[in-house]
């Protein structure tokens, strides 16, 4: 997809897809997963335990050595709360607190070790949170030593840290540089002032420009800008003002995230004044005006949430068909395990998915009596493996051939996903998808949507219509 591709507007045509409205947006404006994973996270169980991860790890080690791995490192500390978010964090001013984390990090780290052994090859890491840069430069040095003693860092991967500007300055990222990673991602969300107020986050647009300006000095790889529409005292007015700030800052990557207002699961949410949020027509609106912004200023839609600019290595993949998807989200590496350290972090080997303990005490207490930290998970059926991999193939891709599926499990497609095909003539009359007698291809407006394709091959979804769960697709 180019900037000349399928742009929405407030009413928009092309002359090969139909007219889209905002009454289209707003009908499928429904709540479902993202996707980082099928199935998703919450589908995992309790019966799913250590003992279930030492035996995927030894999987592993006996099969697949040679392929790279992925590391998450959760780093749930944060200076000051931002009302609107929904991550598992800690929130406190002693730094004290982090060389702890530090000592039961290395812990975690070992325990891999042993039963994967030294050397194996890491392809991509990213540094999530809370915020990573809560962390001093001197520890975040001993953390990238405790990885580098333990794993080879690929030439050419992907290593990327989470930013929070208030938290650093050009000579922090000068560190970050220096300690090998190469994408930075900036939490930025919204430029308004007042809006910033409202959700606790008070960060001028001058401090982001100026790192901005000397991430590109140091040479990062890829600048990646996070934003969220639908947050209080937000208008359409006021977003396109956050809108052309982005364009000219002109980030590589730019994640542009729907705001979920779920206050009864997420307890800093419970601080914002609901009669401050907009209305459902206005987020339509800010939806409308991102996505048109963006495409006229000549950035790539390569999936759901994210942009990139066609140089970029994300729109690459895009255009090559070689996306894959994790727990991060949209990546350029191969398919690959994911080993996850820290509190509440969920990772892959295998087929299995894992998630460790949600709070510090708990996780503590694993680690000091040498266990993983693993509290739950779940081990893929193969209904679930074939569903992953037809879920995956519309999610990255946008298209699917039926015969790969077939070869790959063993099935006949159209008759294992009847009901699914069936339930994909809605998604047809709509514009949204493509099929035929050999597959199917979600079309340019339909990938705006892909998340409603997707959740067609969803079985759990259809036998729990219980979406509350989720954000809104849009």
């Amino acid at each position: 997809m180019t900037s000349n591709d399928t742009i929405i507007s407030k009413t928009i045509s092309t002359d090969t897809t139909p007219i889209m409205t905002p009454e289209l947006l707003q009908k499928y404006d429904v709540s479902g997963p993202r996707y980082t994973s099928y199935p998703t996270a919450d589908r995992f169980v309790e019966a799913f335990t250590e003992e279930s991860y030492k035996q995927a790890l030894e999987q592993r080690r006996v099969g697949g050595m040679a392929l790279p791995l992925s590391i998450y490192v959760h780093i749930p500390f944060c200076e000051s709360l931002c009302f609107f978010c929904a991550c598992n964090k800690i929130v406190t001013k002693h730094h004290e607190r982090s060389a702890e984390y530090l000592r039961y990090l290395s812990k975690e780290i070992d325990l891999h070790v042993t039963h994967l052994g030294t050397g194996q090859t890491i392809s991509q890491l990213h540094l999530g949170g809370g915020s990573p840069t809560f962390f001093s430069d001197d520890e975040l040095s001993e953390l990238m030593s405790m990885i580098k003693r333990s794993f080879v860092l690929a030439p050419g991967g992907e290593y990327s840290i989470e930013v929070d500007p208030r938290t650093v300055d050009e000579n922090r990222l000068a560190h970050l540089a220096s300690l090998g990673f190469n994408r930075l991602s900036f939490g930025i969300q919204d430029f308004d002032p007042e809006v910033q107020k409202a959700v606790h986050r008070i960060q001028p647009a001058e401090q982001v420009f100026s790192l901005v300006e000397a991430a590109r000095r140091l040479k990062f790889d890829s600048i990646n800008a996070d934003l969220i529409y639908g947050l209080p005292k937000q208008t359409p007015e006021s977003f396109n003002q956050t809108l052309q700030k982005i364009i000219e800052l002109r980030p590589n990557r730019i994640a542009l995230y729907a705001y979920a207002h779920l206050p009864e699961r997420f307890k800093p949410q419970r601080r914002i004044d609901a009669y401050e949020l907009p209305a459902a027509q206005a987020k339509i609106s800010m939806l409308s005006d991102a996505i048109s912004s963006f495409l006229n200023a000549g950035y790539v839609y390569v999936g759901m949430d994210h942009f990139a600019l066609p140089e970029d290595d994300l729109a690459i993949a895009k255009r090559q068909g070689r996306l894959h998807r994790n727990f991060q989200g949209y990546s350029t590496q191969p398919d690959c395990d994911l080993i996850a350290l820290g509190v509440s972090a969920i990772g892959r080997v295998g087929a299995t998915y894992s998630q460790n303990a949600k709070t510090l005490e708990e996780y503590y207490d694993h680690l000091n009596l040498d266990h993983f930290p693993v509290v739950r998970g779940l081990a893929l059926s193969r209904d679930d493996l074939v569903r992953r991999a037809v879920i995956m193939a519309i999610m990255c891709q946008g298209e699917l051939q039926y015969e790969s599926i077939e070869l790959a499990y063993m099935i006949e497609f159209k008759s294992y996903f009847a009901a699914e095909l069936e339930a994909l003539q809605g998604l047809e009359k709509t514009g949204m998808v493509m099929l035929d007698e050999n597959g199917l291809q979600v079309t340019d407006m339909g990938w705006f949507f892909v998340r409603a394709v997707a959740m067609q091959f969803d079985r759990y979804l259809q036998t729990d219509r219980t979406r509350a769960k989720f954000s809104k697709i849009i």
